[in-house]
């Protein structure tokens, strides 16, 4: 039975990922026309690509089921219509170039070079570094708590943040996995390795089924849909509404649960009706930021507040990740294009995140063992 209720929640999963409102370079009419006519005769201008003799939807033009795309290329190199998007993009950008126009984002990403088919390598690069980041800090922090400080009696913490830190760590890792993911590649070559990696994890007879739904929804899929991309802004509009909840939690160290409880259910009431809108409804890139900006400047303000008016003897760590996370928020609100296609501002930003990490998780740390610190001193 449960196995059961997994499998429907994995296929309405996929299913309602497929809503997506299209980007200003992938609404221009000239651009769609592109794309279109590559997908039919497998050819942008000059450039032919030879998998282009299977169109989209992974049919096969002049043959039967057996002859269609093979499966490793959907992992192992770019398929058909991601060629013909990057090369129609390519062509439409050195015509807005010529008429003198900045320029736009494709699919929520501005045009980028390919370096040995990684779609945005700086990106890609610095995600995977602030993960591994997020994963020794929060490592770290685990130790800490278990292995270091003492417990109670009934073998927990003092510390009385201990899950909300928890919890903040895997939806922080949770993050910079699907930004990674989302600037590596096409949503189809990410989203089909995710679900392969997914079907390896079952029980060996539980397996042939999660393989063949894969096989069904590869062929199902709508290609116009960037599923990678609704997972990372849903990831990260995530973290930050958790993030705000957690700074008010423990800047005004509330730790009676009822309270607690009050005061996060509108917050994630709100996250949760944004990221459904999002998902569900418009993906509305302006609305998006204008969210996620007011979410980290609250808390920022909120974390600066109580830096400035605590006797923390950590607070100048926090004053750092303040000051530092507020100046790198301008490099989001302030995007600019890819210098020389590699390079934007996006990029940057991750990789100011890399050190704030380390100083934020230090932080962390060092209010545990104060907290904890002061909180034996009461009991003896």
């Amino acid at each position: 039975m449960v196995d059961r209720y997994r499998f429907a929640f994995f296929a309405v999963f996929l299913y309602l990922a497929r809503v997506f409102e299209a980007s200003a370079g992938d609404a221009d009419p000239l651009y769609r026309a592109c794309v279109e006519q590559c997908e039919k005769s497998g050819c942008v201008g000059e450039r032919c690509f030879p998998h282009c003799k299977f169109p989209s939807d992974g049919a096969s033009v002049d043959g039967p089921w057996y002859l269609q795309e093979p499966l490793y290329l959907r992992w192992k190199q770019w398929d058909c219509q991601s060629d013909c998007r990057y090369y129609c993009m390519l062509d439409r950008e050195k015509e807005r170039e010529a008429l003198g126009n900045r320029p736009v984002k494709y699919h929520g990403k501005w045009p980028f070079k390919r370096v040995y088919g990684i779609q945005e390598p700086a990106s890609v690069a610095l995600s995977a570094l602030n993960l591994a980041m997020q994963f020794h800090g929060w490592l770290s922090f685990l130790i800490l708590l278990n292995y270091k400080l003492p417990l109670k009696s009934n073998k927990k913490t003092y510390y009385e943040y201990t899950t909300l830190w928890h919890i903040y760590g895997l939806l922080s890792m949770n993050s910079w996995f699907w930004s990674a993911v989302f600037h590596s590649r096409s949503q189809r070559i990410g989203m089909d390795f995710v679900i392969l990696c997914f079907s390896f994890m079952m029980p060996m007879r539980k397996r042939f089924g999660y393989l063949l739904f894969l096989f069904l929804y590869m062929d199902w899929e709508a290609r116009d849909v960037d599923l990678t991309e609704k997972l990372d802004y849903s990831s990260a509009v995530a973290l930050l509404g958790f993030s705000l909840i957690l700074a008010i939690l423990r800047s005004f160290n509330v730790r009676v649960e009822a309270t607690r409880v009050m005061i996060s259910a509108p917050l994630l009431a709100f996250t949760t009706t944004h990221i459904l809108y999002l998902n569900l409804y418009n993906f509305d890139y302006g609305w998006n930021m204008i969210v996620c900006v007011a979410m980290g400047v609250a808390q920022l303000l909120i974390w600066a507040i109580w830096a400035g008016v605590t006797r923390h003897p950590s607070r100048r760590k926090l004053w750092t990740v303040v000051v530092g996370g507020g100046l790198a928020m301008l490099l989001e609100i302030y995007d600019f294009p890819p210098y020389s296609g590699f390079i934007d501002a996006h990029a940057l930003w991750h990789a100011t995140t890399i050190p704030l990490s380390y100083i934020w998780w230090s932080f962390i740390k060092d209010d545990a063992e104060f907290r904890t610190s002061n909180l034996l001193k009461k009991v003896k």
